[in-house]
């Protein structure tokens, strides 16, 4: 049933664009495993091989410590509709901050939001499907806008403190390099 494919197919693309929700697995060599639900229209495909993602502030910063340290990553798309799939992105994973040189050539392709804090980009190393027939079916409603009006309450300077206090570092001590690269 499972299907492996080196990069992104048209198909593929298309049922990637066609989802609301996505989840990101990272883990660092010793310490605890993320995986995190991602939703709001942050998602892009960049190219067959590379995806990306606008990263809003939350309350960990988990993703961003992983990939500093050794790059896993694997990014789960799951669909909820009548037609059971699951696509798993597996790949190298890559931070890119405001402050980055890159920012510059990436953030074009994501909508801004208050409390838009870095840019995840994987580049594909194996596509996989899979059935899904497990999968309950549920049906969207709307998106979530209670993180983006906490970001827009707490303005630039909240949403950098918040950085300081909460962002810097992964529930298992690593930097996460959000404000310095040390």
């Amino acid at each position: 049933m499972a299907k492996f494919y080196p990069n992104l197919t048209p198909e593929l693309i298309q049922f990637i664009e066609e989802q609301k929700i996505f989840f990101t697995a990272t883990a660092p060599m010793e310490g605890r495993i993320n995986l995190s639900p991602k939703g709001i229209d942050t998602f892009r495909c960049l190219d067959e091989q590379t995806v990306g993602y606008l990263d809003l502030t939350g309350s960990g910063n988990e993703t961003s410590a992983h990939l500093e340290e050794n790059g896993r990553m694997t990014i789960m798309f799951c669909s909820f509709s009548d037609k059971p799939l699951i696509l798993r992105l597996y790949g190298n994973g890559r931070v890119i901050r405001p402050r980055d040189e890159a920012w510059d050539n990436f953030s074009g392709y994501f909508s801004s939001f208050h409390g838009q804090r870095q840019i995840i980009l994987l580049t594909i190393n194996s596509a996989q499907t899979s059935c899904g027939f497990g999968v309950p079916i549920y049906e969207y409603q709307e998106t979530r806008e209670t993180l983006i009006e906490w970001a827009e309450k707490k303005g630039e300077a909240g949403i950098y403190d918040y950085w300081e206090q909460k962002n810097q570092k992964s529930i298992d001590g690593l930097p996460t390099k959000l404000i310095v690269d040390n």
